[in-house]
């Protein structure tokens, strides 16, 4: 019933330029599209984050370097004051000493509802030898505070943002990689992102499996969607704010081992930004597409938007955050050498 009143709510067409097909989703309407930076100090980058500031600003922030695990990779982050991007500037990065450094990885920031804005990153050699960092700023991201390890054995967001509850509880969706192994875990926070606790999700599952991200459900259910080696999304879900998770089940969404990330809007419905393909052998297999889908239930997914559709190339990582105002924003990979941005009107 529910997917039918949608379809009498809504029509569009996946779409991409002129490229259309009928579907029962919300209208998609791309109020603009383009590159965070035309130049930075540094040839790739990877992984970004968004977070929507106190006066309306967006502030999205990645890494940048030589190439991924080079020692001199670093975190940036720039504004979008809604018309343009500042310059790209440096906001963290891995060094140890005078004679140590490390790359730093995957930035997430989150602002906690006291406004303070928090910087969570990983710093090491690999992903399964870094460690969780951190630093907040009480003026926006203008300033920001000394760097601070996380505590073992706590990581932060290893990817996408944490979910605040209304209880004030926040939900950060985490995962470890230890060769072979992959787990999921949330780490839980009662005092504003200070101080955790861990949560495991599915520890005796088989499946390798990390970098969730949150949805609200109906009924206060809380259901993760996650990265897999299944060449599909794995769920779990949550009746009890996160505490205990359900088994690991495999979704119909096809994926080919990449990041996703998804947000649940005002009205309850869903936006899912990922790859649509399967995997081969090599890490970067099936990146080459990237489609925002949409989902009234949290359960069943359909194609609204083409972000990216090459017959090469890297398009991946994405970010995708829900504004006050309505509007939906996306980042994401591009093709290693950019971040690309959209703003987009969901609906009528």
């Amino acid at each position: 019933m529910k997917k039918i009143l949608i379809a009498l709510l809504f029509f569009t067409g996946l779409q991409n330029g002129n490229a259309q097909d009928t579907t029962t989703g919300p209208d998609i309407q791309v109020l603009k599209e383009g590159f965070i930076y035309k130049e930075a100090p540094f040839p790739q980058c990877h992984s970004s984050t968004l977070v929507a500031l106190d006066n309306g600003d967006i502030m999205a922030a990645w890494f940048g370097g030589t190439h991924e695990r080079h020692p001199d990779v670093s975190i940036y982050s720039a504004v979008c004051n809604g018309t343009t991007w500042s310059q790209p500037k440096r906001i963290a990065d891995g060094i140890v000493n005078d004679s140590v450094r490390y790359p730093s990885w995957n930035p997430v920031l989150f602002k906690n509802k006291s406004g303070t804005l928090f910087l969570y990153y990983k710093v090491g050699p690999s992903p399964s030898e870094w460690w969780g960092m951190y630093k907040t700023s009480e003026d926006n991201g203008r300033t920001w505070s000394d760097k601070k390890r996380l505590p073992e054995p706590f990581l932060g967001p290893v990817k996408n943002k944490p979910l605040v509850l209304e209880s004030g509880k926040i939900i950060s969706p985490s995962s470890t990689e230890n060769r072979d192994i992959w787990k999921v875990h949330m780490e839980i926070s009662e005092d504003g992102g200070y101080n955790w606790r861990k949560v495991a999700v599915a520890p005796g599952s088989d499946y390798r499996a990390i970098q969730p991200t949150l949805l609200r459900l109906a009924g206060g259910t809380l259901k993760a969607l996650i990265r897999s080696d299944q060449n599909v999304i794995l769920e779990s879900e949550s009746t009890d704010e996160g505490e205990t998770w359900t088994e690991l089940k495999k979704t119909n969404v096809a994926n080919p081992n990449s990041g996703i990330d998804a947000v649940t809007l005002k009205n309850r419905t869903h936006l899912l930004v990922y790859n649509p393909m399967t995997g081969g052998r090599d890490w970067w297999e099936g990146r080459n597409k990237l489609y925002l889908a949409f989902s009234a239930d949290g359960e069943h997914w359909e194609d609204v938007y083409v972000l990216e559709d090459r017959d090469k190339g890297e398009y991946s990582y994405p970010a995708i955050i829900a504004t006050g105002d309505g509007i939906v924003h996306i980042t994401y990979t591009y093709d290693r050498k950019k971040i690309k941005y959209f703003r987009l009107k969901v609906g009528n």
